[in-house]
């Protein structure tokens, strides 16, 4: 089965991350990087992002109570 192609503003509405910390965060590696689907035009797998925010979850899951309240 082939992937819906999630455009920047989905992906800013499943993240909540804006369009500036999603460009930041592809320059830094931490975010996954768009495909090209047209000559003007990128996007994301949706199990791409899928992927990346289970592994968020899954980070922020074992941190421990201090650790995310950030003390």
């Amino acid at each position: 089965m082939i992937d819906r192609i999630l455009r920047r503003p989905e992906v800013e509405a499943c993240t909540g991350l804006s369009r500036a910390t999603i460009y930041e965060s592809m320059s830094r590696g931490s975010f996954p990087k768009p495909v090209q689907i047209g000559r003007r035009a990128v996007g994301w797998p949706e199990s791409v992002i899928s992927r990346w925010l289970h592994e968020k979850m899954c980070d922020q899951a074992k941190k421990s109570p201090a650790e995310k309240r950030g003390d």
